[in-house]
């Protein structure tokens, strides 16, 4: 069936971006987040979160202020329900709660769990009435008014959801919302379980459902439009988002809750999340899951709020908001400047004045364009690289104040060690980590020899292979802090042990040039 076909009278995209007159987008609506990242999320190919990561991650989401947490499906075993467990102990605001297949035994376990509610998914399009469940329509309307009342019965709060609706008899899929409803349920949910379907039809299938009470809609994106369609439902009607963090999910993903809150918020004037948590909780799951943010990623991706071009630069540095939607804070983020073939006389000079680098129009005019040359080359030009190029230009000789003289680091067989021999101003220094693997205990071994004085945050790690084989190169860039500077370098070798060290000591070299005060080791 084409979608058209779905409604004697479909709505077009243009109709659906001005808003429907009967549920307008303004800042009056209540709109709800329920984050399914622990359950949808972690369904995700090659992604398991450990009982630690789930309620750290379960934290960061209460922090943000979202409404429902989906903690997992108590059905799938006793570890999964420990974990539940260990959410519904935190004592979070938000709700908690499980995904239950149309059993009765899904919602004891689910109860087990000490959850406040259920997301009940049953059958609704004939695929999977008859195909997967081997069942009929008015089995799963029947068996479902039992469930929910049966949940209800045990104090849950319950949210019906027919899977694959977006595949569904409309007509069907309304008489099981109903029936759901009629039950006792405190909503109903349209889901898009594939990532099948138009904003039209969303929008056709959601105000029928929009109409018998609250709806839910849970869009997936493997047409891309997750985003679109959950656009569509909120202008049907719908009331709540089902969304995972950075979009993680199966196949394609879930729609990403951060799109989804900051769209709201800087489009409509709806609130749905504390903003300026979401860059935090982002880089939470990407870290937890293995799951690395695009680069162009919207929201919380590397290159959101990072400016190259020249003219770009040039008109940020004159009115932040000149290339800009919203303010990178709103979202706890910062803007940055970055330099490479496109950068200009403007982002140079504000690029150097961070580093307290004065020069003069002629020494920018040529740091500008050896910084264009290194770009050229297919190269990211880093503060440490655009540095040293001032320092060429000025003819200034920088003496450093942290060296590496050697590296040896260890992991077979055991607990990962490494061995550092730092000279730190002038003074040689000897220190020996352990950690989760080689690097880490390379880190470790670092920060012993510079001492707590010396301590900077790590901001970024990034590595790239640049060449192929068993010989390949690594190019390991770090971002650090310390106190109010940044600063960024790169370091290739075909370790990435040393690659990494290198890096970071040159890092901190850069941190502390700008600090009279040695750097005592600790006692």
């Amino acid at each position: 069936m084409k979608f058209s076909e779905s409604t004697d009278d479909p709505h077009t995209v243009t109709e659906l971006f001005r808003g429907s007159p009967e549920v307008p987008l303004t800042s009056d609506r209540h709109v709800q987040l329920l984050d399914t990242t622990l359950r949808d999320g972690e369904q995700a190919p090659g992604v398991s979160l450990t009982p630690a990561e789930k309620a750290d991650i379960a934290r960061a989401l209460d922090r943000a202020n979202v409404s429902v947490i989906e903690a997992g499906s108590a059905c799938t075993g006793a570890g999964e329900r420990e974990t539940i467990r260990r959410v519904t102990d935190l004592g979070l605001d938000a709700k908690v709660t499980s995904f239950a297949r149309g059993v009765q035994n899904d919602i004891d376990l689910a109860l087990d769990c000490d959850v406040d509610g259920v997301t009940l998914v049953v059958p609704a399009s004939d695929r999977h009435v008859e195909t997967k469940v081997g069942t009929t329509r008015d089995d799963v309307v029947s068996k479902t008014e039992d469930l929910v009342a049966y949940a209800k019965d045990h104090g849950l709060w319950v949210e019906i959801l027919g899977e694959d609706g977006s595949r569904a008899d409309l007509d069907f899929l309304e008489r099981l919302a109903k029936a759901g409803l009629d039950a006792g349920a405190d909503r109903s949910c349209f889901a898009d379980t594939v990532g099948h379907t138009s904003p039209e039809h969303t929008y056709e299938a959601v105000s029928r459902l929009a109409a018998l009470g609250p709806t839910s809609t849970h869009t997936h994106d493997d047409l891309g439009l997750a985003m679109t369609n959950v656009y569509a439902s909120l202008a049907a009607g719908a009331d709540m988002v089902h969304a995972t963090v950075n979009g993680i999910g199966e196949r394609a993903g879930n729609v990403a809750l951060e799109e989804v809150a900051i769209a709201l918020h800087h489009c409509y004037g709806v609130e749905t999340a504390k903003l300026d948590e979401l860059y935090d909780l982002a880089q939470l799951v990407a870290h937890s899951t293995g799951v690395d943010l695009a680069p162009n990623k919207a929201v919380v991706g590397q290159n959101a709020f990072t400016h190259e071009s020249g003219i770009h630069t040039d008109g940020t540095l004159k009115d932040d908001s000149m290339y800009e939607p919203y303010a990178p804070e709103t979202v706890g983020r910062e803007r940055r400047l970055v330099l490479g073939k496109h950068a200009g006389r403007a982002g140079v000079r504000a690029a150097l004045e961070e580093h307290d680098v004065d020069v003069d129009d002629d020494e920018l005019s040529t740091v500008v364009e050896r910084v264009k040359t290194l770009g050229d080359r297919g190269k990211r030009v880093t503060d440490a690289d655009l540095l040293t190029i001032a320092e060429e230009v000025q003819g200034r000789e920088r003496e450093r104040r942290v060296e590496l003289k050697d590296l040896t680091a260890a992991s077979g067989g055991g607990t990962p060690t490494a061995s550092v021999r730092l000279l730190v101003d002038g003074e040689e220094r000897v220190a020996s980590g352990t950690g989760s693997g080689p690097v880490d205990a390379a880190v470790e071994a670092v920060r012993s020899a510079l001492g707590a004085s010396a301590n900077a945050q790590l901001d970024s790690y990034h590595v790239d292979a640049i060449t192929g084989g068993t010989d390949a190169m690594v190019t390991v860039e770090v971002q650090m802090s310390r106190n109010d500077r940044t600063v960024t370098v790169a370091a290739s070798d075909s370790d990435i042990t040393r690659a990494s060290v290198v890096a970071m000591v040159d890092a901190l070299d850069r941190l502390l040039a700008s600090d009279p005060a040695p750097t005592p080791a600790d006692d």
